[in-house]
């Protein structure tokens, strides 16, 4: 009988472009989704490079899409006078019924879809995570920094003992 050869495929993990961490710092994150992104050839080089910034973006829901606003990728180094503009709005890429769902979330007070990270998956697609996200005050963020302080506080007290 000849030999059988068996090939397994590793899994790759996902590898993070960009995170947005000040989102954590100014919304309370309800809801997490996952979304592809309709991208030109240069931007997929120069995210490859990871070349992008998801500070100050957000994500629209227009006429029954949703779009990336505001976040920044730069010029491919390499590119030509064909390169995209770095801040032009992205179409998300997602159900018809998740939009829907969304749409009516965001239409409540104080709602807001937050970018959350950019990323390529397994299949080397690029996705964005976002969150539904509820606006923190001054007084919450305050509070979050105390709960983290005392937490830094007894790790390090129980680690001298």
């Amino acid at each position: 009988m000849g030999k059988m050869c068996y090939i397994y495929l590793m899994r790759r993990e996902p590898k993070t472009i960009a995170t947005n961490r000040k989102a954590y710092h100014d919304f309370h994150i309800e809801e997490k989704f996952e979304a592809g992104v309709v991208l030109s050839g240069t931007e997929v080089k120069s995210l490859r490079e990871g070349k992008a910034n998801l500070k100050e973006s957000y994500a629209r829901i227009k006429d029954g899409e949703i779009f990336l606003v505001n976040a920044h990728i730069s010029p491919y180094t390499c590119g030509n006078i064909y390169n995209h503009e770095p801040k032009r709005e992205r179409k998300l890429l997602m159900h018809k019924r998740e939009i829907d769902r969304l749409y009516g979330k965001v239409r409540e007070r104080g709602y807001t879809l937050v970018p959350l990270s950019l990323y390529f998956n397994e299949r080397n697609r690029v996705k964005v995570e976002f969150g539904l996200a509820k606006g923190k005050t001054s007084f919450d963020k305050r509070e979050d920094i105390k709960r983290r302080d005392e937490k830094r506080i007894n790790e390090r007290e129980s680690r001298s003992r």
